[in-house]
């Protein structure tokens, strides 16, 4: 007999969800800071759902046939913390006590790889939601390309009034609809309540209508009725299509004067009222953090369940037939978190004859090579394949009825960001996305949670500079490259030709510990006769010395992307005129920034103090570059309507204005 199915008039099963609400309200209690009234509210819900229906292993949090929940509502972090910690997470009580100090296991918001059982870093209302259909996306790649019975698995998401209200959660829910994606429940807490008070101040629709308009299946019912909620979820499996249940709840559920209330969203409920929620659940109000054996007695049975689920998934495993062909063996070891042998063997290399070629045009050439070694490889746009070369060419679109590799996310920037998320939270899975770079103003928290989750999306972002030319000035990005460089562990690279293009692509696939954002030109641009050159895997290694000076040196021109182009001709002329100048070549500041300092002085000798950083991009930053006495040749306002290479003579991006800037310099050195 499944030990949870028995009535909730137990006494087990109502103090197991009392001890949770009992849990959060202590901690938040003790820490003077936090959210009690969502955990109180939801307690059922997710005491249901982690007991009945998510097949999930506390022995193992990375057991990669579990399913996924997803706390979109971060704030409720305490209740995730205690339902961990009571089903066996390694999760003491200790940590709980200690929520929201530093150096413990239970931050503020949940946090992905800080605390076991949590998938995701939450917070930010509305991308836990989007990325949950990225990990439901995740699941359906796998069962299609591995096996269907080991990745079966849901995704569950548990969401608030407002996630409801974020734009991301209704660009990916219309998404997740068009896709069928039958394995993705979302949990509505509809309480009615947000910080500023009653949802009526600002959020009247109907989610029911909207969400069904999506073609999700859409359920109302009672937040603490369980039979009610275990039907509910039941219903969930059995519909192919998305599905929502929308939950009426009480925000802080049993406070006796601040249930209901806006007081129970983000304080301490106080003392008095603690006490009081105790005495009436007939626990003593001087005891803390109490669990009662009869709790940890009936909530055993979840740790049981979850290593007979992860032991027949391994029998399963274990009956796979040996693979045949070297696709499932790559898949395999994707699966593992491995690149499979030889994946950057033989790339594309362009000769100087095959140019000029833009970035993005050369990206999509080595993006489709390396489709073939990386079968875990998938992604697309946001509407905008055609542009940013983002189409794996031999390949599958993703639809209601096919998996393929090729996504189409619809103008959804906000979406798809999210997403991607999702997607590289996938056991093996090597997502990317595309955009104008101008663009990632829409896709900056997911980039951001990215970054600070350290996980590998790719960011393919074309159009880079005033160079797209007539789109005019809201194309063209200006503050985006030096705002996308300020996010920690996220590595840009603004490759200068297609060879750089194509070891900005190895860069990418080889770091898996963070994001990467490809920064890729619209227009043509030389490729480069490397004779008398550097070769391109320079790269690399973030900067390098493209083009050496003849005698001493006394000026070095930095440069990134199409800017490195009119550098080269500088060069030359200076050169000419006797100058000793180098070009150093500066695609990736976080690529050269991890280089010893050896390596840096030796591409920037500190003793040559003539510089001039060229870029068509806010200068901001390059200061560590240039030093105090260099100059820049940059971007100091917005761009105009008018053909690319119009523009960048007028805003100084010249052969002529460089030089000019050299002599500059130099004159105040003598």
């Amino acid at each position: 007999m499944n030990p949870f199915s028995i009535p909730p008039e137990l006494p087990a099963v109502r103090e197991t969800i009392n001890t949770l609400r009992l849990l959060a309200v202590d901690a938040v209690e003790q820490a003077n800071s936090g959210h009690p009234g969502t955990p109180m509210e939801a307690a059922p819900l997710v005491y249901l759902l982690f007991t009945r229906h998510l097949r999930h292993n506390p022995a193992n949090p990375q057991w990669p046939g579990r399913d996924r929940f997803v706390l979109s509502c971060g704030h409720a972090s305490m209740l995730l913390y205690a339902i961990l910690h009571l089903c066996g997470y390694d999760l003491s009580l200790e940590e709980l006590r200690n929520f929201r100090q530093f150096g413990s296991k239970t931050p503020g918001h949940p946090e992905f790889g800080h605390t076991p059982g949590v998938e995701t870093t939450t917070g930010p209302l509305g991308q836990g939601f989007g990325t949950a259909v990225g990990m439901a996306l995740g699941g359906r790649f796998l069962a299609d390309r591995i096996d269907s019975e080991l990745f079966h698995y849901r995704v569950f998401t548990l969401c608030s009034d407002g996630d409801m209200m974020e734009g991301v959660a209704s660009e990916t829910a219309s998404l997740a609809g068009h896709l069928r994606l039958g394995n993705l429940t979302a949990i509505y807490l509809d309480n009615r309540i947000t910080i500023e008070g009653s949802t009526s101040l600002a959020f009247s629709e109907d989610v029911h209508n909207r969400f069904q308009s999506y073609g999700w299946h859409v359920q109302r019912i009672d937040g603490e009725d369980l039979a009610a909620i275990d039907s509910a979820f039941q219903a969930c499996e059995e519909d192919p299509r998305p599905s929502l249940i929308i939950a009426r709840t009480h925000i802080a559920s049993g406070a006796p004067t601040k249930q209901d209330t806006a007081e129970a969203h983000g304080a301490p409920l106080g003392g008095e009222e603690v006490a009081a929620i105790k005495t009436g659940m007939g626990r003593n109000p001087d005891r803390t953090f109490d669990v009662p054996p009869m709790v940890r007695d009936h909530m055993a049975a979840v740790r049981d369940r979850g290593e007979e689920l992860e032991v027949n998934w391994q029998n399963r495993v274990d009956r796979l037939p040996s693979p045949a062909g070297a696709s499932l063996a790559t898949r395999l070891q994707m699966l593992q978190g491995l690149l499979p042998d030889g994946w950057d063997r033989d790339l594309p290399r362009f000769e100087a004859t095959d140019g000029p070629m833009a970035t993005r045009k050369a990206s999509g050439i080595v993006l489709n090579a390396l489709a073939d070694r990386l079968p875990l490889l998938l992604g697309g746009s946001a509407d905008l394949a055609p542009s940013n070369y983002t189409l794996l060419d031999a390949e599958l679109s993703w639809r209601a009825d096919q998996v393929g590799r090729n996504l189409h996310f619809g103008v959804r920037e906000h979406a798809m960001g999210a997403i991607l998320n999702g997607l590289a939270l996938t056991p093996g899975l090597v997502p990317f996305g595309g955009t104008f770079l101008i663009f990632t103003d829409y896709m900056r928290p997911p980039i951001r949670l990215a970054a600070m989750m350290g996980i590998a999306p790719i960011y393919v972002l074309t159009h880079d500079s005033i160079g797209l030319g007539e789109d005019g000035p809201t194309h063209q990005p200006v503050e985006q490259l030096p705002g996308l460089r300020a996010v920690p562990n996220l590595t840009v690279i603004r490759p200068c030709d297609a060879n750089e293009t194509i070891e900005s692509w190895h860069a990418a696939i080889a770091y898996r510990k963070g994001p990467t954002a490809l920064i890729l030109s619209r227009q043509n641009l030389p490729i480069l006769d490397r004779t008398e050159l550097a070769p391109a895997e320079g790269l690399r290694r973030g900067g390098y010395i493209l083009a050496r000076e003849e005698g001493a040196l006394q000026v070095i021109l930095i440069a990134s992307g199409s800017e490195v182009h009119p550098a080269l001709k500088a060069r030359d002329h200076l050169q000419t005129g006797g100058r000793g100048t180098r070009v150093v070549s500066l695609p990736s500041w976080e690529l050269f920034e991890a280089q010893d300092q050896a390596y840096r002085n030796e591409i920037l000798p500190p003793a040559c103090r003539v510089r001039v950083g060229i870029e068509a991009a806010s200068p901001l930053g390059w200061e560590r570059y240039i030093g105090d006495s260099g100059t820049m040749v940059a971007m100091e306002g917005f761009g105009a309507s008018a053909p690319g290479p119009v523009l960048l003579n007028h805003f100084g991006f010249s052969v002529e204005n460089i030089i000019a800037r050299v002599h500059e310099l130099l004159a105040k050195q003598f």
